[in-house]
């Protein structure tokens, strides 16, 4: 019981860090620029070993699903049918190229309603993604528990078609 309630402690304490030192590093205007990064943060330093969690998709979902709510709202605007379009082109790549991780799939909406431009894909989101994988991987190595992070640098999310829409 006391391994748990200090695992539980040093999860909280290293996800705190890493979404301050994103925040702050970004000097973001509006923290809803990285509102994806919160769930992020949870999969990095609580679900370590889920395909979703792993580099490729964790990095690959954020950079692609910012950037077509980027051309999303650099082409046609904000309109309500731009962040449903925006949305639906986001899930199909990237289960396309299998680079799944949830928390990314807010980035479309997020980039449309913020407006946006490609500079915040470097300055928001690849840095915030970036910080917070740093902070997670020195995180898993400093601190209570034996799962390090990550635990496979290319793993592909979904790992297979098996499951899910993809059954036969």
């Amino acid at each position: 019981m006391k391994i748990l309630i200090l695992r539980l402690l040093w999860v909280l304490l290293g996800s705190s860090v890493a979404i301050s030192l994103a925040l702050w590093a970004t000097n973001v205007l509006s923290p809803l620029m990285l509102a994806s990064l919160g769930g992020t943060a949870l999969f990095l330093f609580v679900m370590t070993t889920a395909p979703a969690a792993q580099p490729r998709a964790v990095f690959g979902a954020h950079l692609i699903s910012a950037l077509i709510g980027i051309i999303a709202y650099q082409l046609f605007g904000d309109a309500f049918w731009v962040y449903v379009l925006a949305v639906v082109v986001t899930i199909a790549v990237l289960l396309i190229v299998r680079c799944v991780h949830p928390p990314a799939g807010a980035n479309p909406l997020i980039m449309i309603h913020g407006h946006a431009d490609f500079i915040h894909l470097g300055i928001s989101v690849l840095s915030g993604v970036t910080i917070i994988f740093v902070v997670a991987y020195i995180w898993s190595r400093l601190g209570v528990g034996s799962v390090k992070y990550p635990v496979s640098w290319t793993q592909p999310s979904p790992p297979s078609f098996d499951g899910s829409i993809w059954e036969k």
